[in-house]
């Protein structure tokens, strides 16, 4: 009796054990977002032999690398309201920084409830939902909480929207005056005061600065999700390279300011509209900068030096959670997405920051480990930001909610050659009554900039064009001469200008207008 009562315990511990592991092997896939503020795909895996980014372009080794793709504005809060809520900004409603996503748009569904509603556990340290206040807390299963100027979840600091002070360096730099003026009110330096510099330069550990903390608190959130049966959504946002450019001493003397190149061409492209350009006032407001007129040369070296910098300091970072998911043993059930938010200008065109159609703008870097896809492999399809959010959806196994704007881009994931789409749609506005709206191809980018209140009502219904740019990448990849008005190009300028406002009249009835 006591013998069969035994064989029935034992059986009945080992069925439970092969069902436990039965649910863990069907377990939906965990997601990983790490997302970059103002990073372009200046990387060594998009064939930049300069840069020191060794962390991703391993990553990129083993992942799909998308070479072409694009956002759909190219400025923070906007392109980051697009993405996780997977609609244009002409849906969203937001074309600018000031604009809560939530009250022009309070039925968005962002990715994250999405996974949240679908069993996940979803948490987010760092810059992520710039354009929704508070960091959207709708969204996750482990609230952000805002406290004395500080973010924290589950017990420990971390930092949001660049609010961190690291203990050890509050020790270390006993000036409290410097630290209070420097970094608790501007959120971005540790030494710099008074009137604020573009760059910083000190001898301190990683974590001192915002993205070293982000990679601690992220690692330390991937010990107790793993612990857990239930699938989860990290999102990670680092802030870095965005302005200003602050990193610790070692990246910096990762390069010699004597073999920093600036931009080629300075000039504005031939025969653009004047639309096309901004005056860069977001580097204007830091200390130094010339008010008018280019940034001496110099001085664009040291610029540019410090964001090769600020990109070696957060491709560090990245290698600290990616080397965790290793010690982890999570990689064989976890799709892991990097990207940057938009692109950033280095003088090229006169231009610095972002805030326009071109390519530097435009054009991100986009990379996407899968355990069952395709490895060390690149794909030229066209591709938009906006395609993330319904492509983590299909991979996960659900339906795609039908609101989303964007494309599952899974095909891709097994086969590099599938064509998801042969366009992307970029686009800018100038004031309340200017936008340029942007469509890029395989060869060509057309803007079209429409006078029109496009806040109220569709420009693009009965548009007033009052500029045109045309690229040929081919023959001109720094935009130089833009061909919108040469007679040779009349075809293609006719083929895209069609393209584009048919694209864009054809979500006018979905837009409300």
């Amino acid at each position: 009796m006591i013998k069969n009562i035994l064989i029935l315990a034992l059986t009945l511990q080992f069925s439970v054990q092969i069902n436990a592991q039965e649910n863990k092997q069907q377990k939906r896939p965990n997601i990983i977002l790490l997302t970059m503020d103002d990073l372009k795909p200046m990387l060594g895996a998009y064939g930049d032999n300069y840069i020191k980014t060794p962390n991703i372009d391993k990553l990129a080794s083993e992942s799909l690398v998308f070479d072409n793709a694009y956002v759909q504005q190219a400025v923070c809060a906007v392109s980051r309201v697009s993405v996780f809520s997977g609609e244009r900004p002409d849906r969203t409603k937001v074309w600018d920084l000031k604009t809560d996503a939530r009250t022009v748009n309070p039925d968005a569904y962002t990715m994250f409830q999405f996974f949240k509603d679908n069993g996940y556990e979803t948490v987010g340290l760092g810059k992520l939902l710039h354009g929704f206040a508070h960091e959207d807390p709708i969204g996750w299963s482990i609230p952000y909480t805002e406290k004395d100027d500080m973010i924290y979840a589950d017990g420990f600091e971390y930092p949001a929207n660049g609010r961190y002070q690291s203990p050890k360096v509050q020790k270390e730099y006993k000036d409290a005056k410097s630290l209070k003026m420097g970094w608790q009110k501007t959120n971005k330096y540790l030494k710099s005061k008074g009137a604020l510099p573009p760059t910083e330069n000190l001898d301190i550990p990683d974590n001192a600065y915002v993205d070293g903390a982000t990679a601690d608190g992220g690692i330390k959130l991937l010990d107790k999700l793993t612990k857990s049966d239930k699938p989860f959504f990290l999102a990670l946002g680092f802030s870095k390279p965005h302005l200003p450019f602050v990193a610790p001493t070692k990246y910096w003397n990762m390069y010699n300011r004597e073999d920093i190149k600036v931009a080629p061409y300075q000039e504005h492209s031939e025969d653009s509209p004047s639309y096309a350009y901004h005056s860069w006032g977001e580097l204007r407001a830091y200390s130094g900068i010339p008010q008018k007129g280019p940034v001496p040369y110099e001085q664009q070296k040291e610029l540019i030096h410090g964001y090769h910098a600020s990109v070696s300091y957060v491709d560090a970072q990245v290698g600290r959670v990616l080397d965790k998911i290793k010690e982890l043993g999570i990689e064989d059930n976890t799709i892991i997405v990097l990207w940057g938010d938009h692109g950033w200008h280095l003088g090229d065109h006169g231009l610095w920051s972002k805030h326009s159609n071109f390519e530097q703008a435009t054009k991100i870097p986009f990379i996407i480990y899968a355990p069952d896809a395709v490895k060390g492999v690149r794909t030229p399809t066209m591709v938009e930001a906006v395609d993330i959010y319904p492509t983590l959806v299909d991979y996960a196994g659900f339906d795609i909610p039908k609101k989303l704007e964007g494309k599952s881009l899974v095909p891709v994931l097994k086969d590099p050659k599938v064509e998801i789409k042969d366009y992307a749609l970029s686009q800018f506005a100038r004031g309340t009554n200017v936008m340029g709206y942007s469509i890029r191809a395989d060869r060509y980018r057309l803007t079209l900039w429409l006078k029109g209140e496009f806040h109220k009502k569709a420009s693009f219904v009965n548009p007033e064009i009052v500029g045109e740019e045309l690229y040929d990448y081919e023959i001109d990849p720094l935009e130089k001469t833009s061909f919108a008005h040469d007679k040779s190009y009349a075809e293609v300028e006719k083929q895209l200008k069609d393209k584009l406002l048919s694209l864009l009249r054809e979500q006018k009835k979905e837009y409300g207008y």
